[in-house]
């Protein structure tokens, strides 16, 4: 536990260090756009009839830090503010804070990401295991080869074609929204239905784009591990072959789970494309919609989350590694 706990000491202290240099750079891009956006909300407001000083408070409360004064202060301000959850509040949502938007968009993103990715975890490394068992016959080819084809095919790829396939050649399921707006909102069986029916494409691109990668890295650990004198000893004594393959699959499983979580934040970055495509409300496309309109507080709140999430999954891939793998708890390896 105490190895543990060091770990984590460790890996919170970098990611509050790489959190915070995200947080710099997004601060220091929005001052270095050209026309300085901020001063220029303070012109239109005060254009618009408005004095000076509210003026300048009301481009605070926007942006998250006071425009005038030298570019320290506004910075320590921007960064105050973060400390206390505070990113601004977005243009283009009515003046909501960002917090606030951003939470309402996580949901649309997380849930069809988690989804589509213990989907295609589940269904490949039960593939990747027959994939290496039966690696000198044809089925172990074909796994091998579907693998192979789809971890090399970009997300947006696979999303594009599975819109056209089963919303335009074969229209089956939607393509566009999380929902169908003639469905009344709440826990009623239409809603939830709809709901399902809408996040099916999306779930099955994040799935099938993590799917390749799942079959390929179980293949190869599996391999490995059929190599291990535990296995060869296990088959002379005459072990049952099901408990060959109980410990074949538990053993060749563990870096795999190092992978799952990481995989999480990598679907996250990716969501920005497939969101894109079916016009899905989630943080990627959120992202994509504050860099069009301009909304810089947005934009670096979104930006944000994202990288906060990539580092979170981070550190439970290697905390969770430490807990099912007794070989590293202490930090080092140890023998059989």
């Amino acid at each position: 536990m105490v190895a543990i706990a060091r770990r984590l000491a460790g890996h919170l202290a970098r990611g509050i260090v790489m959190i915070l240099v995200v947080a710099t750079i997004s601060f220091f891009i929005v001052r270095s756009i050209p026309g300085d956006p901020v001063a220029a909300n303070v012109q239109k407001l005060i254009q618009s009839g408005m004095d000076p000083q509210t003026a300048e408070q009301a481009t605070r409360v926007l942006y998250g830090f006071q425009p005038k004064g030298s570019l320290w202060e506004q910075y320590t301000q921007y960064m105050g503010g973060l400390l206390h959850f505070d990113l601004g509040q977005s243009v283009t949502h009515a003046g909501a804070p960002v917090t606030q938007v951003l939470g309402e968009a996580a949901k649309w993103t997380v849930i069809p990401v988690l989804a589509g990715t213990l989907l295609s975890f589940l269904v490949g490394i039960v593939m990747g295991v027959y994939a290496a068992i039966k690696r000198s016959g044809k089925l172990g080819d074909i796994l091998a080869i579907s693998g192979s084809l789809l971890h090399g095919v970009p997300q947006y790829v696979l999303g594009l074609l599975l819109s056209a396939i089963f919303a335009t050649l074969i229209p089956i399921l939607p393509a566009d929204g999380p929902v169908d707006i003639l469905f009344e909102p709440g826990f009623n069986a239409g809603y939830i239905g709809s709901l399902v029916e809408h996040a099916v494409l999306p779930v099955l691109t994040y799935a099938l784009a993590a799917y390749g990668g799942w079959i390929l890295a179980m293949k190869s650990s599996v391999v490995t591990v059929l190599g291990d004198d535990f296995i060869l000893a296990a088959e002379l004594r005459g072990m049952k072959r099901s408990i060959i393959f109980r410990y074949i699959a538990r053993n060749a499983i563990l870096p795999l789970f190092t992978i799952l979580a990481l995989s999480l934040g990598v679907l996250l970055g990716g969501a920005v494309f497939i969101e894109r495509i079916f016009n899905y409300p989630g943080l990627g496309l959120l992202l994509l919609d504050s860099i069009t309109m301009r909304d810089y507080a947005l934009m670096g709140g979104a930006f944000l989350l994202i990288t906060v999430s990539i580092i979170v999954a981070n550190i439970l891939a290697d905390l969770f590694y430490s807990v099912i793998d007794p070989r590293v708890r202490s930090g080092e390896e140890v023998s059989g």
